[in-house]
This record gives structure tokens, sequence and C-alpha cells, in this order.
């Protein structure tokens, strides 16, 4: 199968332009799955909870997801694309997947970084694994990575692939992830954001690109640049998620002594 990430740099708060030239950009793509960033459509650095409210959409009756549904059933692909989702009196940084069908589900940040923790409540979806037919996939949001858990988890509920929507500033995340996906033995997609906001008098904030794929042996199949717009699509092989087995005498998910770990 075919499966991609496509990082760009969003204009803040323009949301309605933000759209058009992603769209416009995936449109007519040769693609089965599709990674977009953390907050895709709004930037990133928010000044106040009403900036953040005043961006927020509902899911799955928001403009980003019902147009991304849109054109996923037109191509036939599943997206992942990262929003900031209102929910009653809650804004949550969350990850939508739409895919041919239409709108398939939510997924919540857990672990919020640095001033999200101002604007978002904590994720309170549970890590869950979709079955796309030919393959299951997982979702995790930027600083979930720091928390091997979280991949353990979605590895262990059979995911194949982790979706992962980012707006990366620390350098450390996608040598990580290769660790991630090896010890997991599953495949990874970052879809990263490039550019700076230095917005409200803050501190800019440089992200730091490098969106990539990686193998469940911890190999780098595509690593974006640090600094340009890039759409990658690569052909992967699904199936090599699903074998564990390390050597003839080990398996990593069979060997697993879990009544030794405490957690």
């Amino acid at each position: 199968m075919k499966v991609g990430y496509f990082q760009f740099e969003p204009t803040f708060g323009n949301v309605t332009d933000n759209l058009d030239a992603a769209i416009a950009k995936i449109s007519s793509i040769d693609c089965d799955l599709l990674v977009l960033p953390e907050l895709a459509m709004t930037g990133y650095q928010f000044t106040s909870q009403e900036e953040v409210r005043r961006l927020a959409e509902p899911v799955p009756e928001g403009l980003t997801t019902q147009r991304f549904a849109r054109i996923a059933e037109e191509q036939s692909i599943y997206i992942v694309i990262g929003l900031a989702e209102r929910d009653g009196h809650h804004i949550y940084n969350s990850a939508v997947l739409v895919g041919p069908h239409g709108f398939l589900g939510v997924y919540r940040k857990l672990h919020l970084f640095f001033e999200e923790t101002l604007f978002f409540s904590p994720g309170n979806t549970e890590l869950s694994v979709w079955n796309l037919g030919n393959i299951k996939i997982g979702l995790m949001i930027c600083f979930d990575w720091i928390y091997p858990e979280v991949a353990r988890t979605l590895a262990l509920k059979g995911a194949d692939i982790l979706c992962h929507p980012s707006n990366l500033v620390l350098p450390h995340c996608p040598d990580a992830m290769v660790t991630r996906c090896l010890e997991n033995r599953v495949f990874s997609i970052t879809a990263n954001r490039v550019g700076k906001e230095a917005r409200g008098g803050k501190q800019a904030l440089t992200f730091i690109g490098n969106s990539e794929i990686v193998s469940p042996g911890g190999h780098i199949l595509h690593r974006a640049s640090p600094d340009q717009q890039e759409l990658t699509i690569v052909d992967i092989n699904a199936e090599e998620a699903r074998n564990k087995a390390i050597n003839p005498y080990n398996d990593l998910f069979g060997d697993r002594r879990s009544t030794m770990y405490g957690w």
C-alpha cells in the first residue's frame, strides 16, 4: 500500500485558506493513507482561550472534518488530520480519521506540551485502533511520542501503523520514533510542520520539519527536510508489522513478562 505525509506551513488563524491550499495539494494523489500535522489548519501558538475557542471546531460537523471527508470519499483515501476540537465547554487537541465512507473517529491528545496546558483539556479518549480493511492504524499526537506506553498500547491492540500528527519543536522526536517502531515492530508516519510562529510577544517557536516514515525494523524510509514543504508517499508492506519474531527463540510480545513490570 501507499502511505504518506504532507509537511507544510499553515498561516495562523486562516483556516479556510489553509484548507484550500492543503486540499489543492493533495487532490488526485495516488495514496492509500495520508497524515497531516497537528493543528494543521489553525496554526499552533495561541495567545488566549478566546482565540482557541474561536478557531476550534466540532467533530465531525466542523468545516475541517467535513472537507477532508469529502476529498477522502472522492479519492478513496484515508486521511488523518490534526485540529482543535470544541466539545461543549472543552477544547481538545485532536486528530480525526476520515476515509472513503466518511468520518471514522477522533483521538484527543493525552499528553499536552508546554502552553497547550493553558488552552486544551487533557484527552479523554481511549487509545484506539481502527481496522481499515487490510491494515490497522492507531493515532497519537506529537508529545505522546515521549511516553513509550502510548506506542506500546497501540501495538498491543494490533496497530500496524502509528499515525502521528505533530508540531515538533524539540529535536529528539524523529530519532525517538525510530526506537518506538523498533521496540514495537510497527510502522510510523510522523507528519510535522515547518516555519516559525511568534505571536503576542511570546518567544518564537521554530518547527523542525523532519517528517518521516519508519519501518518495523527501525529503518527511516523517508525523512523530510527541516524547513521545506514536502508531500511524500512511499510503498510499504503492512504485513511486516505483524511479524513480532526477533529471532527463532524470541517473540517481541510473546516474551513480555507483564506481571513483573509493576503497571
